[in-house]
């Protein structure tokens, strides 16, 4: 299906005379389709049809993107399938019935990468809480994680020399996610100057993040410290530690990493709907991250 992905940017070049950029966004787009589609095993345009598209809008919704980002997949697919529909190469349009994605209201904003970097510059990683914030915040944008996971890190699920860490999400269900380099610097960082002063006998257990009191960090604690630095950085959006999640999904996906890759990591393995992600090699999970995150 890459043949007929190629002939449409090539016809939007001529026609249209759009940006390098703008061609990149739809190929980036209509690509985290294509491969949806041939995960189920799809390799012919003719045999899409209007409930793969609504599989393919579900899991987005379920991934967490931005209402403002899946109306832009729905934009460049509509175009995509017109195209294919008007140059004779299918004889029905299966998006011609699909309904644009509503902008949900209550949906946290996505940061944008030089957002997340002003935020994640903020910290004073010269005191001991400083470096524990800085440590916390790259470790939300550099997994993904719900904030019920992070606190619940112990310093066991890290394995560094793997550039992965393990966590616990709903229901218990035990995933490893791939860490960047820049992350890993800064946790190790927090380990050998700042947890060491935090950590107190007998309260801390095997924790990695800890509070002023020796004790794990609470889901409040995190909040705060999101909500602090945001502050700092002078952004004027509402953010919230799950902002880095979402901000985590859309700009690996917007990157042009595989949607079956980033759903494995944000833990949405979804048996109902998708098989496919529970089975997923964890090498290529890992190199996914490590070519598509900003900071890996």
């Amino acid at each position: 299906m890459n043949i007929f992905l190629k002939e449409y940017l090539s016809a939007l070049r001529l026609e249209k005379n759009l940006s390098d950029n703008t061609i990149a966004s739809y190929r980036n787009d209509i690509n985290s389709f294509l491969q949806f589609a041939e995960s189920k095993e799809i390799d012919d345009p003719s045999s899409i049809k209007q409930n793969h598209l609504a599989d393919f809008f579900k899991l987005l919704n379920e991934i967490g993107l931005a209402g403002s980002s899946a109306a832009r997949y729905y934009s460049s697919l509509k175009g995509f399938f017109n195209y294919l529909f008007l140059s004779g190469y299918i004889n029905v349009n299966p998006i011609e019935k699909i309904s644009s994605p509503k902008l949900a209201k209550n949906l946290p904003p996505v940061l944008s990468v030089s957002e997340i970097d002003a935020i994640l510059s903020k910290p004073d990683v010269n005191e001991k809480l400083g470096l524990r914030d800085k440590a916390v915040l790259e470790m939300l944008y550099a997994c993904g994680t719900r904030v019920s996971e992070l606190i619940n890190i112990k310093i066991s699920d890290l394995y560094f020399d793997d550039e992965v860490i393990r966590v616990f999400g709903k229901g218990s269900k035990e995933r490893i996610i791939p860490i960047g380099s820049s992350a890993i610097e800064w946790v190790n960082r927090y380990l050998k100057g700042s947890r060491v002063l935090l950590m107190k006998k007998n309260k801390s257990g095997n924790y990695l993040f800890l509070n002023n009191r020796g004790t794990k960090l609470s889901r409040m604690g995190v909040w705060k410290i999101v909500d602090r630095y945001v502050k700092e950085a002078g952004i004027g959006k509402e953010v919230h530690p799950h902002t880095f999640r979402h901000s985590f999904a859309t700009h690996l996906l917007e990157g042009g990493a595989d949607l079956r890759a980033v759903q494995e990591m944000l833990g949405h393995a979804d048996i109902s709907t998708t098989q496919i992600y529970t089975h997923i090699d964890r090498d290529y999970i890992k190199q996914v991250h490590k070519e598509f995150h900003p900071r890996g």
